[in-house]
């Protein structure tokens, strides 16, 4: 069933992994955790070449590394997971926070997808419950008229609740989770009895993620603040674990989508030195460039090499080649901002061009394929 879902969650995507370390794991663990912290670590940012028995005993398994960056703080936030404190994950959109939080949840709770989706238009009843009507038109406020949001499941069974883009919600809506977090309690007024009143059982928290580019937006109040500990989670800043994480990704992708392309490392070594020198405003050399308004991640950029790789399997050779990547730059790196249009002929103009001429080779093939760039007065 999995090869016809486009995206499977985490805890069945990892499954064999996820097996391979419960049925390994001797260390000691909260309550209601599937894997202790060492192992959710261990899930997380891979065995680096230690090896698990497969749990169907056939064969071992080495777990593969999901999150790249800073080993610390995946360690702090399992951490603060196991105590009283939700974790609120901050960072530039594409940094992997959204992974993070659903690798987090499938390791401790065996469950990913009890996820709020927060926007301008999430409810309170979003939040906490809602009503069947025609239940409730028939039977009144009964238990089987509720229907039960994912954090009220989450109190319930004791699991992790994820909470996506908590600041775009309105404030308050937001400020409904602060009796939620500090008393672990959900009040449904509408019942009577004991069925009013939903206790947090133990394993419950809460993950949320924030856009840092949303700051501002529906800032969140200081009482709510208290109730989390913040992780920044930041960009890759190494070259090469950045060029093998988009080739591994960007592959995965084509091969989901069953296309058999030669995704040349030399070509995507291109794409993630181009991504990152415009999100830091500075080439390797030293000359200054005008940063795009645009959030240059490095799921940015895999979601470049991914259109590519389609592209040169549908209208090139089977092979990844520069142009096919400046085909599809521009739509990451422009989007709805015209005025970043310049910003990225200047790149090519200051960089790449001078790059063509002492080393030849890729880039001197990327300045070419420039010309596939909309002109920069282009509307």
């Amino acid at each position: 069933m999995t090869d016809s879902v486009l995206r499977p969650a985490a805890e069945v995507l990892y499954r064999e992994e996820l097996a391979a370390l419960a049925a390994a794991d001797t260390f000691p663990k909260p309550a209601r955790w599937h894997l202790s912290p060492r192992m959710v670590a261990t899930f997380i940012l891979g065995s680096r070449g230690k090896t698990f028995p497969k749990a169907s005993g056939k064969g071992e398994l080495e777990v593969t590394q999901k999150f790249f960056g800073d080993d610390a703080l995946v360690e702090r936030s399992v951490v603060t997971l196991a105590s009283q404190r939700g974790l609120m994950l901050v960072g530039e959109p594409g940094t992997a926070k959204s992974m993070l939080s659903e690798l987090l949840s499938a390791a401790i709770s065996g469950n990913s997808v009890l996820t709020i989706q927060g926007s301008a238009a999430t409810t309170e009843d979003n939040i906490k419950y809602s009503w069947n009507y025609a239940t409730l038109l028939s039977k009144g406020p009964v238990p089987e008229a509720l229907v039960p949001s994912p954090l009220y499941t989450a109190m319930r069974e004791g699991r992790l609740c994820r909470f996506e883009e908590l600041t775009r919600c309105p404030l308050e809506v937001q400020d409904s989770l602060v009796s939620v977090m500090s008393d672990k309690v959900l009040l449904v007024p509408e019942l009577k009895g004991e069925d009013n009143v939903v206790y947090a059982q133990e394993g419950f928290n809460l993950i949320a993620t924030a856009n840092s580019r949303d700051r501002g937006v529906n800032e969140m109040s200081a009482a709510l603040k208290r109730r989390f500990n913040f992780e920044t989670v930041r960009p890759i800043a190494d070259l090469e674990q950045e060029i093998g994480l988009v080739e591994r990704e960007a592959g995965k992708l084509l091969d989901r989508a069953k296309v058999k392309v030669d995704l040349q490392r030399e070509v995507i070594e291109l794409l993630v030195t181009a991504f990152q020198e415009l999100r830091h405003g500075e080439s390797r050399e030293g000359v200054r460039l005008e940063k795009p308004s645009t959030a240059l991640s490095t799921a940015e950029a895999v979601g470049v090499a991914y259109a590519a790789g389609l592209h040169a399997y549908y209208y090139g050779q089977g092979k990844l080649t520069p142009g096919d990547v400046v085909q599809h730059l521009t739509g990451a790196v422009i989007k709805d901002a015209a005025d970043d249009l310049p910003k990225l002929h200047n790149y090519f103009d200051v960089v790449v061009r001078e790059r063509a001429k002492k080393r030849g080779a890729g880039w001197a093939v990327l300045m070419e394929a420039a010309k596939l760039l909309p002109k920069a007065d282009a509307k």
